[in-house]
């Protein structure tokens, strides 16, 4: 047979083409494998922050819990969990707030050494502040630190029903939006009659007050929890004023923002410890949940609802996440 020289150039585009070709196939192949991945990754929804409480049925320490250990359900529908870390450790970072209202009784005072035992118990990681709650505003009387002393040292008389019920909502409010922003949990011990002249009219009604409805959203938003400890306010208004539907709006407050409300009906607590106590049980069981929601198209507040199948062990957070838009 006669051998035939080819020409280099030849072979070279030959090799060139059969290249290209090769290349285009496995294109195509490729392809159909890559179009789920990215829906995948344009659809795994905005991550929501929020943080959750652990508390055991009987009272003792709640089963450690993972991510894998709890459900989340936005308008019902199951979302994904990407995260569940206990608040411990270098992630036990808090800032904490105790917020007093000025129209309280003189006898709150009976109170301060709780106050104070509560405020020496808390770990080195817990920066605490003092304010009152006068004239829709938090007026703060010690801020963040870490040293127990000043703290202590900055309880005093609230100044009484003279300076005028006004709305502690409004304080709240206050008091949130002048508070920086920071990764670590940001929680109040709001101290009250929860009297509101203002927002709820003569009934101090919740369910028709703006101001309430206000502080709930930043709360909610700005991811604070909020205990409301019921005392009776002085003056009048104090005995003889709406009550009843003051202290529900304590209630249904600190439940909407994930903490706890606690009162001696309307009675004047005899002893703040045991509610104190509980507390600092719920800071030390704390988890930060991060869970993917939908993308809104606008930045806005979604029900959420958390659940766990563990025995033992009830789950405490704000009914409503603060969705972005994921842009």
């Amino acid at each position: 047979m006669r051998n035939v020289e080819i020409p280099k150039n030849a072979i070279a585009k030959r090799t060139l083409l059969w290249g290209a070709a090769l290349a285009l196939v496995l294109g195509m192949i490729a392809l159909p494998s890559q179009a789920p991945a990215q829906d995948t990754n344009s659809s795994g929804g905005v991550p929501v922050r929020m943080v959750v409480t652990v508390k055991a049925h009987n009272g003792g320490n709640p089963p450690a819990m993972a991510a894998n250990d709890v459900q989340v359900f936005q308008r019902g529908k199951s979302a994904r969990v990407a995260s569940f870390v206990p608040l411990q450790g270098d992630r036990a970072g808090l800032q904490l707030y105790i917020l007093i209202d000025e129209t309280s009784r003189d006898s709150i005072s009976v109170q301060f050494h709780a106050i104070s035992d509560f405020i020496k118990e808390q770990p080195a990681s817990t920066a605490i502040g003092i304010g009152y709650m006068r004239n829709g505003m938090a007026v703060e009387v010690q801020g963040l630190t870490t040293d127990r002393a000043l703290v202590t040292k900055a309880l005093r008389l609230p100044l009484g029903a003279s300076v005028g019920y006004t709305s502690p909502y409004l304080a709240l409010t206050d008091l949130m939006k002048k508070w920086p922003v920071t990764e670590d949990r940001r929680e109040i011990v709001m101290i009250t009659s929860g009297i509101d002249p203002l927002g709820g009219g003569f009934a101090s009604n919740p369910f028709v007050n703006p101001y309430f409805d206000e502080a709930v959203d930043h709360a909610q938003k700005g991811g604070f929890i909020v205990y409301a400890i019921y005392a009776p306010g002085g003056g009048f208004a104090g005995r003889f004023g709406p009550r009843n539907l003051a202290q529900t709006g304590l209630d249904v407050y600190a439940q909407r923002t994930g903490g706890q409300a606690y009162n001696l009906y309307l009675g004047n607590p005899v002893d703040l410890t045991p509610y104190l106590q509980d507390i600092n049980y719920n800071l030390k069981h704390q988890y930060e949940l991060t869970y993917l929601a939908p993308s809104a198209k606008k930045p806005g507040l979604e029900p959420v609802k958390v659940k766990t199948e563990m025995s033992n062990a009830t789950l405490i957070h704000a009914e409503e996440g603060y969705v972005g838009t994921g842009l």
